[in-house]
């Protein structure tokens, strides 16, 4: 585990400082991936990434309620869905909906997600548990039930970007080159949690030793190096890339020479992303990062830096949000 070699200082000058709620993320390279846990994440290699500012925490309900006030946005679950993407389905579900956690009543078949997951018409942002559920009132939790196209419209309005995978990798390490979490190698140290995740037996015993049985608020747990509230658990968060199901980077390395680390990667190629067997339409995913609080060791140890999976671009859930990023321009401003 290294800190600090593989990170650049330098800090812009104040003229370039954005809003308040970001934190200046400084360009530098590190071990991107992990050859320690799930497949997706390999192989580790070496990537850079230049300096950025980060949202210093997931965007929040009182956040998204600010911007659909101001531009009268629907998000993707507030939409009918289109027969046409899911032929064969239904009509009866063919409505404004999203995708919701239910708690099994015991043990249960591990290789079926949809034993816990199932699709509640009427849950969206405002109520992302299902009618009822009171989502608007905790205005400081993230915001969920947001769509990929949902967050890339409010990081737009914002201002913002979404980050890519090696940004978001990058600014969830804090300058911890190589440990396994957030905040280092030792999942609870002193017996503390460190973020908002499952303790039990996932899906059906939540011990919430952390305190939090959903989503908890934004900076409840310690942040990380770079002042980063939330980069492992609460609630999965978008990043731009497309999936792809190893965690190469996008080059070939030159015959016999050394190697070199790949600079601001970005995977923009739809290839490989799609999933397998998906009922309807295939759409493809983009990559979602950090985990979240229904992660698991016993089904989901993915509330680490080097975690990723696909999330298909017009699925939203009840578990995954968003942050967003300003990048740097290259004369020391910001991007007009």
């Amino acid at each position: 585990m290294r800190r600090g070699p593989s990170v650049d200082p330098h800090l812009p000058d104040a003229a370039s400082r954005p809003p308040e709620g970001m934190a200046w993320i400084p360009g530098g390279t590190f071990q991107m991936g992990s050859d320690d846990f799930y497949p997706e994440e390999r192989p580790v290699h070496e990537v850079a990434v230049g300096g950025f500012w980060m949202d210093v925490h997931p965007v929040t309900v009182a956040e998204f309620a600010a911007f659909v006030a101001a531009t009268g946005y629907v998000t993707v679950a507030e939409r009918p869905p289109d027969p046409a993407d899911y032929p064969g389905a239904d009509p009866a579900l063919l409505v404004p909906g999203s995708i919701v956690f239910r708690r099994t009543p015991g043990p249960t078949n591990l290789a079926d997600h949809r034993n816990w997951w199932h699709w509640q018409p009427g849950a969206q942002w405002r109520e992302p548990d299902g009618p009822g559920s009171g989502g608007a009132a905790r205005g400081d939790h993230p915001v969920t039930q947001v769509a990929y196209g949902d967050a890339a419209a409010y990081a737009a309005w914002s201002g913002r970007d979404l980050p890519t995978e090696a940004e978001w990798e990058f600014a969830a390490r804090g300058g911890l080159d190589g440990a396994a979490y957030v905040w280092g190698n030792e999942v609870a140290p002193d017996g503390r949690p460190m973020a908002n995740t499952w303790q039990g037996e996932f899906p059906w015993q939540n011990l919430v030793t952390d305190g939090y049985e959903g989503t908890s608020p934004v900076g409840s747990f310690p942040p990380n190096g770079f002042g980063l509230f939330d980069m492992a658990g609460n609630v999965w968060e978008w990043t731009s890339d497309l999936y792809r199901p190893d965690h190469r980077a996008p080059t070939t390395p030159a015959c016999c020479g050394p190697s070199r680390p790949v600079i601001d990667p970005r995977i923009v190629s739809a290839a490989g992303s799609f999933a397998p067997g998906w009922p309807g339409r295939p759409f493809p995913r983009r990559v979602m990062k950090g985990g979240s609080y229904l992660c698991a060791p016993n089904y989901c140890l993915r509330y680490r830096p080097a975690a990723r999976q696909g999330q298909s671009i017009e699925s939203s859930t009840a578990h995954l949000g968003f942050r967003g990023v300003v990048r740097q321009g290259p004369t020391g401003a910001l991007p007009a």
